[in-house]
């Protein structure tokens, strides 16, 4: 079982599920859009009344229309939708439990029996009190039926996933590494580190290239012949790794695979007796970083 908590979700395993609730703006304008439409649907239920010849509408009428376009209504719609009423979704905000998963009919019921004192029975004010005052932007309806509304979209750029596949000219040597001894947490300080290699100073690059290359090496029972760099190590097995578990990854933008500031490294020739000897070339005149084409 799940938990809330106020930066996220806290599951079982202590990982909290970072999540970013609706302000007060976006449910604003989704919940005009919304009450637009049930009032449209309340004069079109008083004009149906009107077209079976029923001009003057009774009281238990008019409380019946009222009633299903204010509860019948968006119980219906954010039950069947999964918590997207239209307003919500031109929004991009959804209803979800505070353990992250799908709103069901109870949860629908709750909010929309606490939404006739949200938002009708006061005009929004207690809605727009209790969004707030409250930590996670829950109204009344939200903190009885414990519900949560997210922003499922943002004007930000969605993120690209950072891909790796061998080099180009390495796969002999490649083929030489077994990464099935890998686990994610190693392959993440080997991903971490090809990314922000680029970043770092030629000697800070390759004091932590080696730092990083070494226990892997280890643990994977693998030697790097002479002439392969610790990042050029870490670039194979960062692509073998992730051919092998996510290779439909590999369909996407690939990160580039970068060498240690020492120089350019050649994959290793088979001109050796045991075909794992090499060489380094020395730096390109423009200094640029990279691997070299096979020779």
């Amino acid at each position: 079982m799940t938990a809330a908590s106020r930066t996220g979700i806290v599951t079982p395993e202590a990982v909290v599920l970072a999540f970013d609730t609706a302000g007060v703006g976006s449910r604003l304008v989704a919940i005009l859009i919304d009450l637009g439409l049930q009032l449209v649907a309340l004069l079109a239920v008083l004009f149906a009344f009107s077209i079976l010849g029923h001009t003057h509408v009774g009281l238990f009428g008019i409380f019946a229309g009222v009633f299903v376009v204010a509860f019948v209504y968006p119980v219906a719609v954010e039950a069947l939708s999964r918590g997207k009423s239209l307003g919500k979704a031109l929004m991009g905000l959804r209803v979800v439990t505070v353990e992250g998963a799908p709103i069901g009919v109870r949860h629908a019921i709750i909010r929309g029996a606490l939404g006739l004192i949200d938002f009708w029975a006061t005009s929004g004010g207690v809605a727009l009190l209790a969004v707030l005052v409250t930590p996670r932007n829950q109204r009344l309806g939200d903190l009885a039926a414990g519900t949560l509304v997210l922003r499922e979209r943002s004007g930000a750029r969605a993120p690209v996933p950072a891909t790796f596949a061998v080099p180009p000219g390495w796969g002999s040597y490649a083929a030489t590494i077994d990464v099935s001894g890998l686990d994610d947490v190693t392959y993440g300080v080997v991903r971490s580190f090809l990314l922000r290699a680029p970043s770092l100073d030629p000697r800070t690059r390759d004091a932590l290239a080696q730092q990083v290359a070494t226990p892997v090496a280890a643990r994977l029972h693998h030697t790097p012949p002479p002439g392969v760099s610790a990042e050029a190590f870490c670039a194979c097995v960062a692509g073998l790794y992730q051919a092998r578990t996510h290779p439909a990854q590999l369909t996407g933008p690939t990160a580039p695979a970068p060498l240690g500031s020492a120089g350019r490294a050649e994959p290793p020739s088979a001109d050796g007796p045991d075909g794992s000897a090499g060489r380094a070339e020395p730096a390109s005149a423009d200094g640029s970083d990279g691997f070299a084409p096979p020779a």
